[in-house]
């Protein structure tokens, strides 16, 4: 495993499309920051819930790890008291939807910086 290759991936899951705009594929690099911000944007938008660790409710342990995958936004979320979720909007589980949406997909975004940094990909 290069360090290199490892150290985009890591700033491709901080900033969706950073490992990318970091290796001069500008268009996928700003592609995936402006879906994965929209997707999450919206979700926080509709009242959606940013989870926090809790071991009571396996499945808030499965949204946790999913909302992690929004890097930055998940780290200014928990920091800036946002994404907390409103149960009184009917749009609440679309949005919470979108969050974990979007931090899965960042993950796979990371993983995609990792292949090209080691030559598995263009």
């Amino acid at each position: 495993m290069k360090i290199k290759s490892v150290a985009l991936m890591v700033l491709g899951w901080l900033v969706p499309g950073l490992g990318h705009i970091a290796q001069k594929k500008f268009a996928r690099g700003l592609t995936f920051l402006a879906c994965i911000l929209a997707m999450t944007g919206l979700g926080l938008v509709m009242g959606g819930k940013i989870y926090p660790f809790q071991t009571e409710n396996p499945l808030t342990i499965l949204a946790f790890f999913a909302d992690i995958g929004n890097g930055l936004v998940y780290l200014l979320s928990r920091l800036l008291g946002f994404g907390l979720g409103d149960l009184r909007q009917s749009t609440f589980e679309f949005g919470t939807a979108f969050i974990a949406g979007a931090g899965l997909l960042n993950y796979l975004i990371a993983l995609d910086a990792y292949d090209i940094a080691s030559g598995k990909k263009r």
